[in-house]
């Protein structure tokens, strides 16, 4: 449970239907938000009577202006875009060196991984009220990282998650420039165990691995304890900031 008196009455989760989002959505609904918009390409909701299904397509910003303007009326207190990709559809993994890469798995990455999340936070933050406190988070990576990258690879999911870890950045700059207390920010989950990190568990330390329910816990709790001064920064599921 998070903090006492920052727990959202209304909240919006892009991305409902993955391990993480599914989470997000039904513990923020068993522990009290009103409402939680549950948004996922087939439209389809979380376990939940306060749960609010919307559908969307991160390619297609038609969709996701839509799904804003329905909100309009009631801006959610939480936006958080639990989408992304790190295996393509047609099984193309990360990149292990610079030979593989392709300029159209590139392409399809970073629309999923970066364009996508900031037009939602184009058409998300244009609804925030400047009087009242808001939070809007992505899920980033500890590899989006620049400075703390020793080993290279995974050449299209870091830059993805490297950019957007900057448009977060200057999100911030710009909204808190009207918005003093609203809070822009990337969460890294950890390892969470999900059809994402599926195929890359098999070699992970014992302990590692994290099942969804407790990652959401774990990013709900840092989300309840940030304010406007941790604006613009990337934090970890143990609330510790990531290098830029």
């Amino acid at each position: 449970m998070t903090e006492a008196g920052k727990w959202p009455r209304t909240a919006a989760v892009f991305g409902s239907t993955g391990g993480i989002g599914t989470a997000l959505c039904e513990r923020l609904a068993a522990n009290g938000c009103e409402i939680v918009h549950a948004g996922s390409r087939c439209g389809e909701k979380p376990s939940g009577t306060n749960i609010r299904p919307f559908a969307f397509d991160l390619t297609e910003e038609a969709s996701i202006e839509a799904a804003a303007n329905a909100m309009r009326d009631d801006p959610p207190a939480w936006v958080i875009v639990a989408s992304g990709v790190l295996t393509l559809e047609d099984g193309t993994g990360p990149e292990r060196t610079y030979k593989r890469l392709d300029p159209r798995a590139m392409e399809r990455v970073l629309a999923l991984n970066t364009i996508g999340p900031a037009i939602i936070a184009k058409h998300m933050l244009a609804l925030m009220p400047r009087d009242r406190a808001f939070t809007f988070a992505a899920l980033s990576a500890r590899v989006g990282s620049i400075s703390d990258n020793g080993l290279g690879g995974w050449h299209s999911y870091r830059a993805s998650k490297a950019a957007l870890n900057m448009l977060l950045k200057n999100f911030a700059l710009e909204i808190g420039r009207t918005h003093k207390d609203g809070v822009v920010v990337g969460l890294h989950p950890g390892t969470v165990d999900s059809a994402l990190s599926e195929p890359f568990q098999s070699n992970l330390p014992d302990g590692q691995l994290t099942e969804p329910d407790e990652a959401a816990e774990n990013l709900l709790g840092v989300l309840a304890g940030l304010d406007a001064d941790d604006s613009g920064k990337v934090f970890d599921f143990a609330g510790a900031e990531v290098p830029a």
